[in-house]
């Protein structure tokens, strides 16, 4: 931990933030450790929109609700 906090140029309570999943910790901190492990193409699954289940349950619940009309 102590490496990956100096090579990161961050402290080990960060490193053990983003270890946690810490929503307080920057995007840089977590683009310079995958960066250094060498999985900066990994960063882009953080904004990849189909693994955000949440996000799409607002989208969905936001869809205007199809309504049938009466038959005479």
């Amino acid at each position: 931990m102590a490496r990956a906090a100096e090579r990161a140029a961050v402290s080990r309570s960060t490193i053990h933030k983003v270890e946690r999943g810490d929503p307080g910790v920057g995007l840089g901190v977590y683009a310079t450790i995958l960066a250094d492990y060498g999985l900066v193409e990994r960063l882009e699954l953080l904004v990849e929109t189909r693994w955000d289940r949440t996000g799409l349950a607002l989208e969905e619940s936001r869809l205007p609700r199809r309504i049938r009309t009466p038959s005479v």
